[in-house]
């Protein structure tokens, strides 16, 4: 049985305010709220709310041969019961269908995969008891933040009681092979891997409304025929898109949801193939092989790799000092404090820092709030650091700090005049090539192939 695995991904990161150095030690609420907000509602109403509708009529049109499969980060399930229930009753709608599965990720959409196993666990069993509260499902196929996968976070996954994982069909862990069978883990052959076909999912996300690409535009006709040059014994098609790529990324106008709405259609009378959720592929197929990850990759970038969030010494600068809080969070009962702790560990945090300049997936410079990386990085270094005493000092066994918060400023204000100097001086290395005007020639190719990562987002505060 040939059939297509349609997942879709959804985030929502708790943006962070301009925080000044002076704030430390006197303002303790971190967040952008008219941003995530207004960001939010923007997104609901160009993307979640018309394709949950196309959704829900696509299933009752069709019944239970339509499926398709969610990973929703707990940050975006926090932000639509705070700012738009209608959204979360609107996916509600869709999971009494029972042809709708929601994967369990990391709650907070961090990368504490690649820190702490023990923490990892603990956002993990979180995420999959609010899965189970919000849509009454029990996950049992796990999506890492971003797609994240290597050989030991498999086996961790496995042993957590996970049946399967989906992560990228990158070409340097296939290299001559398709993703389009089930794997299994090269540790654990008990868990199973659904590959992403990156080329199928970003013909849909990325290249849809691209005048220049040589297969625009994209019919659904076109589409289904693709699927039908595909060799037979290849049983799977992958197909792992941002939900925001219909309406958000690809914009109403450029005709993506019409493609949405007749796509399922079109492949069943076109095609033989049939729609399964992830359970449903792990459970009826039979591995063909084991894949070995010896070190993680992604979704994101040309690379595939994690780069985009530890590439540089501003974001390693960063992610070790947040980690390095995790034996005070396990003294921590204060639940404001662990709020703060999950929503500072999300993975955009470290992206919006990254100093690639150049990417084939623009999404994720869709929605960055910083001029340049070193902005993000002392603007979220600035909160780390109030978090960082507060948590300190929440936890002493005699409740009070060993370094008195003046002491600890004053540090604080030292280390700020070095990391100035040092951390300008790097990024003002790697903007040189973005600062140097190509050519006329080079400047038309790399508009065609690549787009940039960081763009400036128009969030205005209040």
């Amino acid at each position: 049985m040939r059939t297509i695995c349609l997942f879709f991904q959804i985030h929502q990161p708790f943006r962070l305010r301009r925080y000044r150095f002076f704030d430390i030690g006197t303002e303790h609420y971190y967040y952008d709220d008219y941003s995530n907000e207004s960001t939010l509602h923007r997104a609901a109403e160009k993307s979640y709310i018309h394709a949950n509708k196309i959704l829900l009529e696509t299933i009752n049109k069709h019944k239970d041969k339509f499926k398709v499969a969610f990973s929703i980060s707990g940050t975006a399930l926090d932000q639509f019961e705070l700012y738009a229930p209608e959204v979360l009753e609107s996916f509600q709608k869709l999971a009494a269908t029972g042809q709708v599965e929601f994967l369990c990720e990391t709650d907070s959409h961090s990368l504490v995969s690649l820190s702490n196993p023990e923490e990892f666990e603990k956002q993990v069993n979180a995420h999959r008891f609010k899965i189970n509260k919000v849509f009454g499902q029990n996950p049992v196929v796990f999506s890492n933040t971003e797609l994240i996968y290597s050989d030991q976070i498999g086996a961790q996954i496995a042993d957590m009681g996970f049946e399967g994982m989906v992560t990228e069909g990158a070409k340097q862990i296939l290299g001559w092979k398709s993703p389009n069978y089930l794997y299994c883990s090269a540790i654990n052959p008990k868990l199973k891997l659904l590959l992403r076909n990156f080329k199928l999912s970003d013909d849909i996300s990325f290249r849809f409304s691209n005048q220049n690409w040589s297969e625009y535009p994209l019919t659904t006709e076109k589409f289904a025929s693709w699927l039908n040059t595909i060799d037979k014994k290849e049983e799977t098609i992958n197909i792992f898109i941002n939900y925001e790529s219909f309406g958000g990324y690809q914009t109403r106008q450029s005709g993506i949801f019409e493609f949405f709405k007749y796509l399922p259609e079109t492949i069943f009378k076109l095609t033989n193939y049939t729609f399964s959720t992830p359970t449903e592929i792990i459970r009826q197929q039979q591995p063909i092989a084991a894949v070995s990850i010896p070190s993680p990759i992604s979704w994101v970038d040309e690379e595939r790799d994690i780069t985009a969030w530890l590439g540089n010494d501003l974001q390693k600068e960063a992610f070790t000092k947040l980690y390095r809080l995790l034996d005070y969070i396990k003294e921590c009962n204060d639940p404001k404090l662990l709020v703060d702790w999950k929503y500072l560990q999300s993975s955009d945090h470290f992206y919006y820092m990254s100093t690639k300049f150049f990417s084939d997936r623009p999404a994720h410079s869709y929605a960055n709030p910083y001029g340049s990386p070193y902005d993000a990085f002392i603007n979220y270094m600035n909160v780390l650091n109030d978090f960082s005493m507060r948590v300190k000092k929440a936890t002493i066994s005699n409740g009070e700090d060993s370094v008195p918060i003046v002491e600890d400023l004053l540090r604080l204000l030292d280390e700020k005049d070095s990391l100035l100097a040092q951390y300008q001086t790097q990024v003002s290395k790697e903007s040189l090539n973005v600062e140097k005007k190509p050519s006329a020639k080079s400047k038309k190719e790399t508009d065609k192939k690549l787009q940039p990562v960081l763009v400036t987002k128009n969030n205005k505060k209040k």
